[in-house]
Formats: structure tokens, C-alpha cells, sequence
């Protein structure tokens, strides 16, 4: 009985056991997914990671892991568990580099419907892909040129394995040329993304037409040109329509939407569109939500007034209509908006409208986040309704308009949750607001180009602790910088052109991460403190134009990423400290100082640098020898200083150079012929780009989202303020004017000033191929020689100053042909000979220009270049009687005075040489026996 127990028991067991292992294996088995499926994901998974990434770490491992549809990133139908979507966006590693993918290694997945693929440096496939179940691909994001994606071939033959394709994103890629007509046979596509490439035939995006269940288009970001096709008009199930960012001209047909009555969704902007658009001509959509029309349209005529006074049946979200002409001659902003209720988006920037500040917007709609009105004419002062308060307020930018009277004091407790605040270049006057402090999120503040005064209210400095660009430049702000702040977050900080004094004030310290720092133009005073050392991530410094002393701290030497630096016009002096070698610095300007002795040989090091001004100090010596190395600079200036020696040729490897002012020093010798190999007026966009740049701000929307199955750029909230990339400014004389030349004037100017030196020898004729320079100025020299002739050869020259010196010979006749010349000058010269013909830009010179040249002739000057000649037929005149006997006169003073000159001159002679005067006696006594006596 025992034994039947026991191997009942164990029968038991066994039979446990066996049902266990049907439920592990019919869990992990059947209900798992399929093991083709499981092992083409393992290879997958190898393709993405070559050749030593290591993403998608969770696939593979034992029993427990191995259900291919519980790993990431990977779903599985419910009932067949064959995967069905794999969501591999931004998978690889993008150190990795670039990488192609074998579309056989899709081939197990038949029944997958969305593949992502987005963000994962993918340049190809190698195959076809064939995915007859497929409806959604997204690659976008990558690195594709040609679209491999649907096919190896260029003309895309394997899109018969993908018929079921409904949403297709290819946004951010290097497509390049037309897009593919095949596209135009995906007839049940709904959303197409072909945004941000480079697809500019105008002519083949008509064949997108043909998608007539399209719902969404995006082409922006492309550079396709020529008029908007009429028969996107045919896509009537279209309600997303992205046409931004591309070239677009012409006029916008109203008749384009007649037939889009489902469009909820429309970009335009930043196209260059003209002539008349008429808004009204929409009021009948119902189900708009976004209207963009922004970007440099000054040619295009928007009207949005209706003289029925109808009303829009949409009610929009989000409303860009900017840079264009709103609204004629009344330019009133437009007055459907106070029928708008949901709206979260307002931009109306660069439109002239005119009129009171629209504030309204804000009780209308109570959910607006954000309102640009910037570059308009509306006047009056900012008023808010009583106790109002905008909690979803987050940017609002009234700058640059005309507007008047106080910030209301207030104002922190009615826009508490602003990020942004932008109200510069108006007329704004009074205190700061205490209340600015109460802005706890505020990351932005620009009150720039205003007459605010009055003392930094300690509040704001206390409680914007979020504040990363403080912006109060040009006011009239006054007092010490506050000794105790909180702005940790500080990036950005502009008190510049205030009458702020004082010392510099140890409360910047707690902004240990600014990056830009300017307190130029006020009365500081004291010496630099040298923990300017400690933010080690500031990039521009300015404290020019103030009455700093003392010398240059070598806290500087910690600053690793300057790129600017501006000490001019202060009392600073000494040397510049030997430790100062700035591999990033770009700009070093330190004119108008008490700088003294040599140049330092560790500026030879500062290969980076694009300008180096160290005029108007007391430097001496000659210029470094290793100054040639400094193959990035554009602008040197060491005017009015006490250098000398010579000119060295190591100038001529400075290639890229475009200004170069040597004046005011004791530069001697000869000018070095080989200046010629200088850029001077050259092209250069590299100039362009100069230290740090504004405040960037980009965020979505908290009351509002659209729905999208592509990429679509929706909706966000951009703030750009504070400094450009155009900081800095450097000063040359040219057309006997001392000029100021920043932003993007400055890489348009090229000069190059050697007066006032004691330069000698003739002017090379090599100088003469600097055919793009602007501006030359060699006057106040010992040059020799004639004018070169091949100085008719500086086609673009503007100013050009050769006056006192010792030049001979005729001005080159050919000189006429610089037609760009508007200031030329060789006054007190030896120069001789007919003044070149009065035409082009020599017409215009007067006598000034030629005087102290005695033997110079022809017009302007009242000297005849030939003797006048009496007309046989006509008797002579009575005034060349007058001339002739006035030349006699002339001539017999001359004679007279010089032979009494010699006379007393042989006397003289005689006088004091005894030997000589008793030779004359003996002479006379010897030979002339009739005179004795």
C-alpha cells in the first residue's frame, strides 16, 4: 500500500511539473512572441549598435526576458503577438557616426505597421523594403540625400510593398533636387513630411497633388520657389498645410483655399510673397485654429477688415501675421480679434500699425500666452485693468514702439508668470518697479533704449532668481551696483550707457555662470578687481569708456573662453600681463589707455584673433616680430602711438586683414611692396560671426496642442533679445572723418592708413593691386617718386590721401576711371604737369585738393597748362601790354637783386680771406695800369 502511495505521488508530481512546464512554455511560447521575429530583432539590434554602441541593452537574456513583445520599444499585436510597431527614434549612439541599414533585416516582420527610425544618423537602406502592412515610417532626422528609404532604386519601384503607407515623415534630411512623382501613387497617404531639405523644383511638388486623401503637407524649410501651385486647391481633405521657409513669390490666390474648408492648420511665413491677401476671405473655415503669415513680406498687402463687419466663424489659437502691411493706410491692428476667445498666440511685430497698446487681448482671452507687438507705432502708456492678473501670461514683447509714461507699478503681481519681458526702445520713463521681483520664473528682461532712472530696485536683484539676461543699456540709471544680488541664474548682464559709479561691486559674484558682462560708458572708477577671474564662463567683457585706473589684473589669464574684451577709453595702464595667451579670444580692444612700453610678444600667441586695437596709448619699440602669425586678423590698429623702425615684412602674412591703421607713430624706411598680398575689401563671412549673442528663448504651449501625426513646427514661443553677434566696433579715419564701423557694416569696410609717419622712398606700384580696398591714406610722409600708374587699378578705392609729401611727376590720367572715388587729395606735393580731365568722380575735386603745387595746371586750379596765344585776326589786347611791361618789371628786379646778392656775397668773401683779397690787389695792379694812381 506504501509503495502504490508513493508512486501515486510521484505521479502526481511528475504530472505538476509537466502542467507547469505547459503553462511556462505556452506563456513564453504561444504567448510570446515568434522566435523568427525574436532572433531578427537580436540582428536588428547588431546593425544599429555597429560597430561598438551599446543601445537596446534589455533585448536578449534568459527565460524570464526572452518575450521579444515585453522588450522596449517594441509592441505587439494582442492576438497573433507578431510585432506590429518598433519605436527605434534616437536608438543609436551618434558618436557612432553614420550608418546604413540592410532592409533584409526587416523581412521577418510581416505584419509591422509603424516603423520609427527617426534620429539615428541613418544616410540609407540597402534593399527594399518590404512591408506590405506598413502604414507609418518615420525617418526623419537623419542623413538622407536621396529617399533609399522606399527603395534602392531612384525611381522607387518597390513602393508596391509599401500600398498601406498612410503617414510618411522624411522632415530633416539632405534631400536634395525634386520630389519623386512616385510619391504622387501613394494614394492612401494622409500625412506627408518632407520638411527641412533641400527639395527646391518647384515644379515637381504639383504631383503631391495627386494625394487627394492627404490631411497633412509639410514642405517647409526647402528652398522651393516660383508661385504656390494652384491645384493644391484639389487636396480638399487637407487641414494641415506647411508652407513656410521657402521662396514662394507672387501673390497668395484667395482661390488657393475655396475648396480646403477642413484646414485647421496654415503656415506661410517666411516666404516672399507681394501684392494683396485678403484675410476676410477665410472667415468661413469654422475649424482654423493656426494662421501664420509672418517673415519678410514689406511687399505684401494683408487686409483684415470687412466692410460688411462680418464676423469669422473660427476661433484661432494661434495668430502670426508679421513684417507686412497691415491694413493700408489705417493700419489699425485688426478688429476680428475682439471676437476671439481661445487665443494663446498673438504676433503682430513689424506691421506699423498704430493706435493704444491692445490690452484687451488679455481679458478676451484669458488663456493667452503670449503677445509680440513689437515694431509697431502704438502710443499712449501701458495700463491694465484694475486687479487684473494674467496667469498664463509667459512672453510679452511691446519693444520698439512709441510708447509713453510709466511701467505701472504693479505690474509683478498682474504678469506674475512671465518669462520674457521686452519692452526697449520706447519712452518710458520713471523707477523701476518694485514688483519686478515678485516675477519669481522671469528669465528675460530688456528695458534697453528707454529714460528709466533711478537705482536698481534691491527686490528684483533678490527675487528674479531665474533671471539669465538682464538688459538695461542706454537709460539713465544711476547709483552703485547693488553690493548684495541673487541672480544666480545671470547669463547676461547690460548696464551699459547709465550713469552708474563707483566701484565694481563684489555682488556679481553670486552670478558666477555669466557668460556677457557690459558696463561700458558709465563712470566707474577704481581699479578692475581681479576676481573678474572667477566666472570662468564669461565669453564678452566690455568696460569701456569709464574711469577705471590702475593695471590690467591678471585675473583676466583665467578667463579660458573670452572672446571679447574691451577696456578702451579708460585710464588703465602698465603692461598687459604676460600671462594673457587666450587661445579663444577674437577681440582685444584696448585703445585710449596709459598702456606704455613694448607690444608684448604674447599677443603673437593669440592666433584667434580677429581685431587687435591698442591705439592712442604710449607704446614704444617696433612691432613684434611674430605678429605675422596672427593669420585670423582682420583689423589691426596702432595709431597714435610712439612706435618706430620700420614696417616689418612679417605684415604682409596677415592675409586675411581688411583694416590697418598705422598712423601718428615714427614708423621710417621704405612701405614694404609686398602689402599687396593683403585681402583688403575681400569677402568674408567668418568676420561676420563675433562674440556672444542674445537670449534665446523656445517653448511650447501650456494651454494648447495641436494634433499631428508628423513633425509639424508647431507653435513656439521664440524670444530673441539682448546683444547681437555685431559687439564690436572699431574706429578709422577715412575721408578725413574719424569713423565708428559695427555689425554688419563692419566687414563691408577695408582701409589701410600709414600717414604721419616718416616713411621714405617712392610708393610701390605693387599697392596698386589692391583693387578692393576702400580707403588708403599715406599722407605726411617723405615719399619720393611719381604716382604709380597702377593705382588707376583700385577700382574700389573711396578716400584716397596722398597730400604732404614729396611726390613728382603728372597724376596718371588713367586715375579717372575710379569711379568709386569720393575723396582725393595730394596737396603739397612737387607734382606737375595737366591735371587729369574733369570727368566722372574728378569733377567733383576742387582746388583744395591740388594746392601747394606750384607747377600743377588745368581746371580747378587758375593756372593755364600752355601760354595764351593772341588770334592773328584779332589786335592784341591792352592787357597783354600790361602782362608783357608786368613781366619786364619783373624780370629786371630779379636781375637787379641777384647781381647785388653776388656782389655782396664776393665782398664778403673778400673781407675775411686776407690771402684771396691781396691776390685780387696784385691782380688789379698788374693788369690794370690805367686804374692806379
Amino acid at each position: 500500500m506504501g509503495a502504490v502511495t508513493s508512486g501515486l505521488y510521484n505521479a502526481i508530481i511528475l504530472y505538476a511539473s509537466f502542467l507547469c512546464l505547459l503553462l511556462v512554455v505556452g506563456y513564453y511560447g504561444c504567448l510570446g512572441c515568434l522566435e523568427d521575429e525574436r532572433v531578427g530583432l537580436l540582428n536588428l539590434k547588431a546593425s544599429i549598435n555597429h560597430p561598438n554602441g551599446i543601445a537596446l541593452s534589455s533585448w536578449g537574456g534568459d527565460i524570464i526576458v526572452a518575450d521579444c513583445c515585453r522588450w522596449e520599444h517594441v509592441t505587439c499585436d494582442n492576438k497573433t503577438n507578431r510585432v506590429i510597431k518598433l519605436g527605434l527614434g534616437f536608438i543609436r549612439d551618434q558618436n557612432l557616426g553614420n550608418w546604413s541599414l540592410n532592409a533584409s533585416l526587416l523581412l521577418p516582420f510581416h505584419q509591422l505597421q509603424i516603423l520609427d527610425l527617426s534620429g539615428n544618423e541613418l544616410t540609407g537602406f540597402q534593399g527594399l523594403l518590404r512591408l506590405k502592412k506598413l502604414q507609418v515610417l518615420d525617418v526623419q532626422k537623419n542623413g538622407l540625400t536621396t529617399i533609399p528609404v522606399l527603395s534602392a532604386l531612384p525611381s522607387l519601384k518597390g513602393l508596391k510593398y509599401l500600398s498601406k503607407l498612410e503617414v510618411l515623415d522624411l522632415d530633416n534630411n539632405g534631400l536634395m533636387g525634386s520630389v519623386p512623382p512616385i510619391i504622387g501613387t501613394l494614394n492612401r497617404l494622409k500625412s506627408l513630411s518632407l520638411g527641412y531639405n533641400n527639395l527646391n523644383d518647384s515644379l515637381s511638388i504639383e504631383g503631391l497633388c495627386k494625394l487627394s486623401d492627404l490631411e497633412e503637407l509639410d514642405i517647409s524649410g526647402n528652398g522651393i520657389g516660383g508661385n504656390l501651385p494652384p491645384c493644391f486647391n484639389n487636396l480638399t481633405s487637407l487641414r494641415t498645410l506647411v508652407l513656410s521657409r521657402n521662396n514662394f513669390k507672387g501673390t497668395i490666390p484667395s482661390s488657393l483655399f475655396s475648396s480646403l474648408k477642413l484646414l485647421q492648420y496654415i503656415s506661410l511665413s517666411h516666404n516672399i510673397f507681394e501684392g494683396s491677401f485678403d484675410f476676410t476671405s477665410l472667415f468661413n473655415f469654422s475649424k482654423l485654429e493656426v494662421f501664420e503669415l509672418g517673415g519678410d513680406n514689406k511687399n505684401l498687402k494683408v487686409e483684415t477688415e470687412n466692410s460688411k463687419s462680418q464676423l469669422p466663424l473660427f476661433q484661432l489659437r494661434v495668430f502670426r501675421l508679421s513684417e507686412c502691411v497691415v491694413n493700408g493706410e489705417s493700419r489699425v491692428i485688426p478688429s476680428f480679434l475682439s471676437n476671439q476667445h481661445e487665443l494663446r498666440v498673438v504676433d503682430l511685430r513689424n506691421n506699423g500699425i498704430i493706435g493704444d497698446i491692445p490690452t484687451w487681448l488679455l481679458v478676451n482671452n484669458s488663456k493667452l500666452e503670449s503677445l509680440s507687438l513689437s515694431g509697431n507705432q502704438l502710443r499712449g502708456p501701458l495700463a491694465f485693468e484694475l486687479n487684473a492678473k494674467h496667469v498664463y501670461m509667459t512672453h510679452f514683447d511691446i519693444s520698439s514702439n512709441l510708447i509713453q509714461g510709466e511701467i505701472p507699478p504693479d505690474i509683478g503681481s498682474i504678469l506674475p508668470n512671465l518669462r520674457a519681458l521686452n519692452m526697449s526702445r520706447n519712452a518710458l520713463h520713471g523707477n523701476l518697479p518694485t514688483s519686478i521681483g515678485d516675477m519669481k520664473i522671469l528669465m528675460l528682461l530688456d528695458l534697453s533704449n528707454n529714460n528709466l532712472s533711478g537705482q536698481l530696485p534691491q527686490h528684483l536683484l533678490r527675487g528674479c532668481t531665474w533671471l539669465s539676461s538682464l538688459i538695461l543699456s542706454n537709460n539713465n540709471f544711476d547709483g552703485n551696483f547693488p553690493t548684495e544680488s541673487n541672480l544666480t541664474s545671470l547669463l547676461h548682464l547690460f548696464l551699459d550707457n547709465n550713469s552708474f559709479s563707483g566701484k565694481i561691486s563684489r555682488g556679481l559674484l553670486k552670478s558666477s555662470n555669466l557668460e556677457m558682462l557690459d558696463l561700458g560708458n558709465n563712470s566707474f572708477s577704481g581699479q578692475i578687481p581681479n576676481w573678474i577671474g572667477n566666472f570662468p564662463n564669461l565669453i564678452s567683457v566690455v568696460l569701456s569708456k569709464n574711469q577705471l585706473e590702475g593695471i590690467m589684473p591678471t585675473g583676466f589669464c583665467e578667463l579660458g573662453e573670452l572672446q571679447l574684451l574691451d577696456l578702451s577709453s579708460n585710464k588703465v595702464g602698465m603692461s598687459i600681463p604676460p600671462c594673457f595667451n587666450l587661445s579663444n579670444i577674437k577681440f582685444l580692444l584696448l585703445q585710449s589707455n596709459e598702456f606704455t612700453g613694448d607690444i608684448p610678444n604674447v599677443l603673437s600667441g593669440l592666433l584667434s584673433l580677429f581685431i587687435l586695437d591698442l591705439k592712442d596709448n604710449k607704446f614704444w619699440g617696433t612691432i613684434p616680430p611674430g605678429i605675422g602669425s596672427l593669420t585670423s586678423l582682420r583689423v589691426l590698429l596702432l595709431r597714435g602711438n610712439e612706435l618706430h623702425g620700420s614696417i616689418p615684412f612679417d605684415l604682409c602674412r596677415l592675409r586675411s586683414i581688411r583694416m590697418m591703421d598705422l598712423s601718428h607713430n615714427n614708423f621710417s624706411g621704405s612701405i614694404p611692396p609686398c602689402l599687396n598680398n593683403l585681402s583688403f575689401g575681400a569677402q568674408d563671412r567668418m568676420f561676420l560671426t563675433t562674440a556672444g549673442s542674445g537670449l534665446w528663448l523656445g517653448s511650447g504651449l501650456a494651454a494648447y496642442s495641436y494634433e499631428s501625426k508628423i513633425s509639424v513646427e508647431l507653435v513656439f514661443i521664440e524670444v530673441r533679445s539682448g546683444p547681437s553677434n555685431e559687439a564690436a566696433k572699431v574706429d578709422f579715419t577715412t575721408k578725413w572723418r574719424f569713423e565708428s564701423y559695427e555689425g554688419r557694416i563692419l566687414p563691408m569696410m577695408s582701409g589701410m592708413d600709414l600717414s604721419w609717419n616718416n616713411l621714405t622712398g617712392s610708393i610701390p606700384p605693387e599697392l596698386g593691386d589692391l583693387s578692393e580696398i576702400h580707403s588708403m591714406n599715406l599722407s605726411g610722409n617723405h615719399l619720393t617718386g611719381s604716382i604709380p600708374e597702377t593705382f588707376s587699378n583700385l577700382k574700389a578705392i573711396e578716400s584716397l590721401d596722398l597730400s604732404h609729401n614729396m611726390l613728382i611727376g603728372q597724376i596718371p590720367p588713367r586715375m579717372i576711371e575710379l569711379y568709386n572715388l569720393e575723396v582725393f587729395t595730394v596737396a603739397y606735393n612737387d607734382l606737375s604737369g595737366k591735371l587729369p580731365e574733369r570727368k566722372a568722380q574728378f569733377a567733383t575735386f576742387e582746388e583744395s585738393s591740388y594746392e601747394g603745387n606750384p607747377l600743377l595746371c588745368g581746371l580747378p586750379l587758375n593756372r593755364s597748362c600752355s601760354p595764351a596765344r593772341a588770334d592773328p585776326k584779332t589786335p592784341p589786347a591792352n592787357s597783354d601790354n600790361e602782362e608783357k611791361e608786368s613781366w619786364e618789371v619783373s624780370f629786371l628786379w630779379s636781375f637787379g637783386g641777384s647781381f647785388g646778392v653776388a656782389f655782396l656775397g664776393i665782398v664778403a668773401f673778400l673781407y675775411f680771406n686776407f690771402y684771396y683779397r691781396e691776390l685780387l690787389f696784385y691782380f688789379i695792379a698788374k693788369n690794370l695800369t690805367f686804374l692806379q694812381l
